[in-house]
């Protein structure tokens, strides 16, 4: 394909010139990750030579009025899916440029405008953590791929939503499970990674329109209530949360969410909101950090069927009835494309949470194996449908022929 092989190679002359969750607790990754857990390389960390080159003129930028999403004047919906990885720990692993650039363009070509990736799946690959839990940093493949996929988001119009850890970092089959334990629960080796890591990569790449949001961490739910994670207390996850959010707004403008796997822990009328402005503010102390910028910018909680019984059914209504707090825009940042045990219909589920004032869907997933959740020709006709609804707040600025 004559437009591949011209996006490829312009893209190596400019890097040479600028060099899970399915629908039961904590299953997501078992099996993509056993190919690549043994395989992780500790390298050095130093940033590419050149900073990264965006595209991007910030015409196409996020930001946020009120609980809506804004381009400029114009609302954005964000008709989304989970790409979470090609083949696991991608990034500073096994990157394909080739399978992303298809990717994406098939994405677009159906109307996604937004993708939630997962730029560190365990943190087994890619990152230069100690057994101690000292952090120095990610390495340089990792940036260099990271570029690799900002280039093609903004050539795609697909804006990112970059998930730097997730339960799956603590879980004990992992290779550098204790460490993560460990820096989670010292305020020190956590303050590392978010100095050798949160921060370099909203620097690096915040410039971009199409780097919209960081999810801090995947399902942090499962590392409170499983053994096999740790059951660590919510206590050290908030202050890590607290710490980023105000490290990435202190640092730039792109958004902050946790994305929670159940709305248990996002909401007052439940077990309370692990993530309110309140809870990440009031375990901040010292003056490293701006307390008055801990705060999530938006909420990304999490569906599957089997919690309907217990907690409704997000997409009938709004996200206030659903038990978020009506202060922020609501995402559901992840649910299945297709589910055995219900006549869940995904198509249906994107419809009804656009018309009940959510403001996006990000279907799991795309890519990857298939964990019984769906994939993407399973969530295509849910977004067919959707550009055909409401293109004018899914591209605000107009889609892009490519």
């Amino acid at each position: 394909m004559k437009v591949k092989q011209w996006l490829a190679s312009s893209l190596a002359v400019l890097m040479l010139v600028s060099t899970v969750g399915c629908g039961d607790n904590s299953s997501s990754s078992k099996a993509e990750s056993k190919a690549t857990n043994s395989s992780a390389v500790v390298s050095e960390t130093a940033m590419p030579e050149k900073d990264y080159a965006t595209t991007t003129d910030g015409s196409a930028k996020v930001k946020i009025d009120g609980t809506k999403f804004m381009v400029g004047d114009k609302e954005l919906w964000f008709n989304g899916v989970n790409a979470p990885w090609d083949k696991w720990n991608d990034f500073g692993g096994g990157f394909n440029f080739e399978f992303w650039q298809d990717h994406f363009q098939k994405l677009h070509n159906s109307g996604v405008n937004a993708a939630r990736i997962w730029i560190i799946c365990n943190g087994d690959v890619g990152m230069a953590i100690s057994a101690d839990g000292t952090f120095d940093g990610a390495t340089t493949a990792h940036w260099e791929d990271l570029d690799n996929l900002f280039y093609l988001a903004e050539q795609y119009q697909i804006y990112i939503m970059a998930t730097v850890q997730s339960f799956d970092n603590f879980k004990d089959q992992n290779q550098n499970y204790q460490a993560w334990r460990t820096l989670i629960q010292d305020s020190d080796k956590t303050d590392m990674f978010v100095d050798n890591y949160i921060v370099p990569l909203v620097q690096r790449y915040g410039k971009s329109d199409y780097f919209w949001s960081v999810d801090l961490c995947n399902e942090p739910d499962w590392i409170v209530e499983n053994e096999e994670c740790g059951k660590l207390d919510w206590s050290y996850l908030e202050q890590y949360y607290a710490k980023a959010a105000a490290a990435i707004h202190a640092n730039s403008d792109v958004l902050v969410t946790v994305g929670l796997g159940m709305i248990k822990y996002n909401s007052d009328s439940q077990q309370g909101n692990k993530i309110s402005d309140s809870e990440l503010q009031s375990v901040l102390s010292g003056d490293k950090y701006d307390k008055s910028l801990a705060y999530v910018d938006f909420y990304s909680t999490h569906w599957y069927t089997w919690m309907q019984g217990m907690w409704g059914y997000p997409f009938s209504e709004s996200p206030t009835d659903f038990g978020l707090d009506g202060t922020k825009p609501c995402v559901i940042g992840e649910c299945p494309a297709v589910a055995s045990d219900s006549d869940f219909d995904i198509t249906s589920a994107y419809e009804d949470a656009y018309n009940n004032g959510w403001n996006g869907v990000f279907a799991w997933k795309t890519s990857g194996q298939d964990d019984g959740c769906g994939l993407w020709q399973d969530i295509q006709p849910a977004i067919e449908k959707m550009a055909g609804i409401c293109e004018d707040k899914i591209f605000p600025n107009g889609k892009k022929a490519v």
